[in-house]
């Protein structure tokens, strides 16, 4: 049987690169790649807790789930704004997508 730590490593691993994917990256669609990057990493700490604490209850696979559909609106909701934004602006760079500004 795997152990604990070897699933919290790879989980703190996986939201290290989604963390910096998101604060490195300059285009609008990586940032929503590296923000699904660490609610996977959640999603594997989630599952490896209950696993190992309480594999009896539901609330770990329930949370997963939760986290799941969270994430799928997420996306929709981001692709949709950066579409709109592409059309306006031409750009899906984040740096250039200022449309608040006059």
């Amino acid at each position: 049987m795997i152990p604990l730590s070897w699933y919290l490593v790879f989980s703190a691993a996986l939201f290290s690169i989604g963390l910096f994917g998101v604060l490195a990256r300059k285009n609008a669609i990586a940032i929503l790649m590296g923000v699904e990057l660490m609610l996977n990493a959640v999603n594997i700490n989630l599952i490896a807790f209950w696993r190992y604490l309480t594999p009896t209850q539901v609330a770990g696979p329930a949370f997963v789930t939760m986290v799941f559909a969270t994430a799928a609106a997420e996306v929709a909701v981001g692709l949709a704004l950066i579409i709109s934004a592409y059309r306006r602006r031409n750009t899906v760079t984040a740096d250039e997508i200022d449309l608040l500004k006059g």
